[in-house]
């Protein structure tokens, strides 16, 4: 209270002093009260935020801790490689391609199938008029019709003089000279004989036959035209013929796949004037052999050509399918580390990540094939930073599933 209503109070009648003295010591303690209280508060205050601001740095100090763990996904390897197509360049063949010669000497007299002709097995496709063979086979037929009218003359004295023998007409050198007759009039006959089967198998030539059902891809000549027996010359080719329902593809397979070059395996066959579409070949032998001169190795693959679409000679291009290896693994390229000590992957051991060295096979573009270094069941880090080191603490993505490229 104020001094000067203390001095007021003094004054004052003592009734009235004793009610007002109460409530003036009430006055005394309320201003020490209240400052008490402010004090406390502002001091609760202080350290309620002194408590919140510690809260929130250790929180901040664990997120740091948290967000200085780098955070990565993995992946496990993929048992296998998968199956790789290699493809090479090949040039159809017909499966039959062949010159047709003459075997008789002559003059062409007509022919009967041009260029692109379909024929079968046996069709006539010219003659030939050879007059000086047909002379030749008409005298030995008579030389051979001599030679067996002697025969038979020398049989029946042969027969003769045996019977007179018996009877002491005549002598035994006699008998002896018919039967030596007689048998050099038979060996004459077999000449003869031959004589008559050569000249007439000349003359069976005078038609020339097709030898296999095929195409006519070429006529070298034309009515009149002199015939030489014999294919010596170019020039005296009277047909070239080929068959075309099989048509073959020669390959040569580079020596690092000739492993996997077996019978019976299916290629396909594709060619640029049918995009789009494929053609079932079979491989049905190799060369067993590598060549010195270009390290291949010779394959023939057969394609079925009934429809005839395709033509010989085209260029075309066989597509192989090599099997992958069954003990290894493959990994996305992505997963590499390439560091001095070679090529290393981040695996997952616990918490930390470990820096595993492989030994890669084929390589497939977007993944890898694994031949040592690593298992099945290890998880692999995708993307690592270049400064990944071993023992590195790192957090695993969970909620995203990587997958090994197909």
């Amino acid at each position: 209270m104020p001094p000067d209503d203390l001095r007021e109070t003094e004054r004052a009648p003592p009734l009235l002093r004793t009610l007002v003295r109460p409530e003036i010591r009430r006055r005394r303690w309320v201003a020490p009260a209240v400052a008490a209280a402010v004090v406390l508060a502002l001091g609760l205050g202080i350290y309620a935020g002194i408590r919140a601001r510690a809260a929130t740095e250790a929180e901040l100090a664990r997120e740091t801790d948290a967000a200085a763990v780098p955070v990565v996904d993995v992946i496990r390897p993929k048992p296998g490689a998968p199956d790789q197509s290699l493809v090479l360049p090949g040039n159809t063949q017909a499966f039959s391609d062949t010159a047709i010669y003459a075997r008789t000497n002559g003059y062409l007299k007509r022919w009967y199938f041009d260029i692109g002709a379909h024929v079968k097995r046996g069709q006539l496709l010219a003659e030939i008029d050879t007059p000086e063979v047909d002379d030749q086979l008409r005298q030995a037929r008579a030389d051979l019709a001599t030679a067996q009218a002697t025969l038979k003359l020398a049989a029946i004295t042969a027969d003769r003089t045996e019977v007179l023998l018996k009877t002491r007409s005549v002598s035994t050198q006699e008998r002896d000279n018919a039967v030596g007759s007689l048998n050099s009039d038979t060996a004459i006959v077999q000449s003869r004989e031959a004589a008559v089967a050569q000249l007439e198998q000349l003359q069976s030539f005078e038609k020339v036959e097709a030898p296999f059902d095929g195409i006519v891809t070429a006529r070298n000549i034309d009515v009149g035209a002199l015939i030489a027996a014999g294919g010596a010359a170019p020039a005296r080719e009277l047909f070239h013929m080929v068959a075309t329902d099989t048509l073959r593809i020669y390959v040569s397979v580079p020596e690092t796949y000739s492993p996997a070059m077996h019978a019976d395996a299916t290629p396909k066959v594709t060619l640029d004037e049918y995009p789009g579409q494929t053609f079932d070949g079979i491989l049905v032998r190799t060369s067993n052999a590598i060549d010195p001169a270009s390290r291949t190795l010779l394959v023939e693959v057969d394609v079925k050509n009934d429809d005839g679409r395709l033509l010989p000679g085209a260029y075309t291009s066989v597509h192989f399918t090599l099997p992958g290896a069954g003990r290894t693994v493959t990994i996305p390229a992505n997963t590499l580390l390439f560091r001095k000590e070679g090529l290393q992957v981040g695996v997952l051991r616990g918490d930390k990540v470990e820096l595993v060295p492989v030994r890669i096979g084929r390589d497939y573009g977007d993944i890898v094939e694994i031949i040592d270094g690593l298992q099945p069941g290890d998880e692999v880090v995708l993307n690592p930073a270049d400064s990944l080191a071993s023992g590195t603490a790192v957090r695993v993505n969970r909620q995203k599933d990587a997958v090994a490229a197909p």
